[in-house]
């Protein structure tokens, strides 16, 4: 008896452990679910861009335009009469064969095989365009929500001190009132903490309203979902400048140009294709009077190029100009782009020293200033109240400035992660 009751409570506390595991889990997918992390931004990004739909539907535009490309024109169909008299005779005498014809039958145009070639090339070439600009809008979308999303951190990073700093301006508050029953303040001293928790209420108000421009820039990108609060911290990418000049040649706007290169030279190829012949296949059957047989023709025809001078040359020297432009525009944006990979490792370099410097020396300084203020505000009164409101604003500029810093410095790595340190997919 005793064996089976142990038996049951086992089984009811193992349930138990079940159930709580279960609603475990849930919370947390819950609390996960209403979450903004930085990668959950960016995927909800590449799933609900536009731009990703409208390049995704070019490039199938470019695959189905791709598929006749190398084929023959259609065939023609034609009917008509042969040799009809307009004049002579209104007759025929007997046992003379009649000339006119009922004719049908079918032409079909062919294109000499270095043009089909070149067609084929040129439509694979478009192909891999549309396949780059959409993987260089993916980057944009990834970039650009990146940014948003850092924004707003950086904002609401911001946003968390005021608690503390609230904090801290009812503790000075307390002090001015211990002084002034003391009898060691002066009169102006009750309304400095008070004007100074108004101005930071004020700069709250402008942080709150940078947080709605944030969050509104983000639900640009993502949607609705840019009101979830969020979760976890932006990544902290390696920033080499030895690798990121490496990958210059692999940025976005510098890869487009190979697939645009790729197509001008099939055109190029397309046109110096004209100069050689196309030629076409005529079959026609041709009906007669019942007294006598049918009869079937077939016909070739060839083009003669014969002023290559005045048609195709032109026409390949166009092309070969629109090569040469290609090339001479990628070169003017591979220097525009060396030269702002360096403006933006000197920004990063700039802000990481500006970082350290920040939360190694300017801030803790500020901190001290502080704690001395007050320490010879509250002992001998050797300093007024409107000295320490002074150096407890400079240290909440040095915390804000700091937060705001960090911000820079991550948004700066993100630009150059985006730009350079991402592959194209």
């Amino acid at each position: 008896m005793n064996t089976n009751y142990s038996v049951v409570c086992s089984s009811h506390i193992m349930l138990w452990k079940y159930f709580l595991a279960v609603m475990l889990c849930i919370a947390y997918t819950n609390v996960r679910a209403g979450s903004l992390s930085f990668s959950q931004a960016l995927q909800l990004a590449e799933q609900n861009a536009p731009t990703l739909s409208m390049q995704q539907a070019e490039i199938e535009s470019a695959r189905y335009a791709a598929i006749p490309a190398g084929e023959l024109p259609d065939p023609k169909l034609f009917a008509g009469i042969d040799n009809f008299p307009i004049s002579g005779p209104p007759g025929f005498e007997p046992g003379q064969e009649p000339m006119t014809m009922l004719k049908i039958g079918v032409m079909q145009d062919i294109p000499n095989t270095a043009k089909r070639r070149a067609r084929v090339a040129a439509a694979a070439a478009a192909v891999d365009r549309a396949q780059v600009l959409k993987a260089v809008e993916r980057l944009r979308v990834r970039r650009e929500t990146a940014l948003a999303w850092i924004a707003r951190y950086t904002v609401e990073r911001k946003l968390a001190l005021f608690d503390e700093l609230y904090h801290e301006n009812r503790l000075l508050a307390e002090s001015v009132n211990a002084q002034q029953v003391a009898g060691t303040g002066t009169i102006t001293d009750t309304i400095l903490p008070r004007e100074d928790a108004a101005i930071l209420a004020e700069r709250h108000d402008e942080l709150v309203r940078d947080q709605s421009a944030a969050t509104a820039k983000l639900r640009r990108w993502i949607g609705a979902s840019a009101e979830q609060p969020l979760a976890g911290e932006p990544p902290v990418w390696p920033i080499s400048r030895e690798v990121l000049e490496q990958r210059l040649h692999q940025h976005p706007e510098l890869v487009v140009f190979g697939p645009m290169g790729w197509m001008i030279d099939a055109e190029v190829r397309e046109a110096e294709a004209m100069k050689k012949p196309d030629w076409a296949m005529e079959f026609a059957y041709q009906r007669r009077d019942d007294n006598f047989g049918d009869m079937v023709s077939l016909q070739f025809t060839l083009d003669l190029p014969l002023f290559p001078g005045r048609r195709q040359d032109p026409q390949i020297a166009a092309r070969r100009s629109e090569r040469l432009k290609v090339d001479a525009e990628r070169e003017a944006t591979l220097r525009e782009h060396t030269e702002i990979l360096e403006a933006d490792l000197a920004e990063y370099e700039q802000l990481v020293y500006a970082l350290q410097r920040q939360q190694k020396t300017l801030l803790p300084l500020a901190q001290e200033k502080v704690d001395l203020a007050l320490a010879a505000y509250r002992g001998a009164g050797k300093i007024d109240l409107i000295s320490v409101i002074i150096v407890r604003r400079e240290l909440i500029d040095a915390r804000l400035r700091a937060v705001d810093l960090e911000g820079q410095r991550s948004q700066a790595a993100a630009r150059l992660h985006f730009a350079y340190g991402e592959d194209l997919q």
